[in-house]
């Protein structure tokens, strides 16, 4: 399926996830990203209760402040997110990202993030109803579509997520609002541009960066496929 319909704005923003580094030489790879012209930093906070996999805490967040210049976007897949708000704002998030899965009041956790200052994001499933996130838009810096399912990287691209993003786009474009949308999950040079021309202009990429030959090369290849 081809769509035609592009990014909000013209704001393309390439975020390397450290989920797909390797954790021996994380450091030089950051280093190398960063001078390449990554404009974020993705990390992914996984609890093994919302997704069946653990990852990374505040401390790996506080470390990372300490030694990138690079944004933190904290991507928390976590069942109660309100836990976590106060400690990744301490260590240096740049942004905050929930989801609407989770089990706490999401209202309640968007308002606690942007109480700290901080941007707040709010990310849904493959197969959650994107409707679900009207309600929430005025306090949005940020969507989050997953393109794969939560909880592990590798994953390949899943088919309908095109049509999410599309979806996406259309319900923030309809209440008048400029939000970044971001896409995680499976994003290599050619699923980028397919999402891209969807609505996406913030890409996360882990495989296709950390785990290529030349991360420094890919990374521009992505960049490439994504500007539309």
């Amino acid at each position: 399926m081809t769509f035609t319909t592009g990014p909000i704005n013209g704001k393309i923003i390439i975020a390397p996830s450290i989920l797909s580094a390797d954790q021996w030489c994380m450091g030089k790879q950051i280093a190398a990203i960063e001078q390449a012209g990554a404009e974020w930093l993705h990390v992914d906070i996984m609890d093994g209760h919302f997704v069946p996999n653990l990852s990374f805490g505040p401390a790996t967040v506080s470390c990372l402040k300490k030694r990138t210049a690079l944004p933190l976007d904290v991507h928390l897949m976590v069942q109660y997110p309100g836990r976590f708000v106060e400690p990744f704002a301490k260590a240096g998030a740049n942004i905050l990202t929930v989801h609407i899965e989770a089990a706490d009041d999401i209202k309640k956790v968007l308002l606690q993030i942007k109480e700290k200052g901080i941007k707040a994001g709010l990310s849904i499933k493959p197969d959650t109803d994107p409707a679900r996130i009207k309600p929430f838009l005025p306090l949005l810096d940020l969507i989050l579509v997953m393109t794969v399912q939560p909880g592990f990287g590798g994953q390949g691209f899943l088919p309908s997520s095109p049509r999410q993003i599309q979806t996406v786009r259309e319900l923030v474009l309809s209440g008048g609002y400029s939000i970044d949308i971001e896409v995680d999950g499976g994003i290599n040079a050619q699923t980028a541009r397919v999402a891209a021309q969807a609505g996406a202009n913030v890409f996360v990429a882990g495989n296709a960066i950390f785990a290529a030959e030349d991360p420094v090369h890919a990374l521009k290849q992505l960049r490439q496929a994504v500007t539309i």
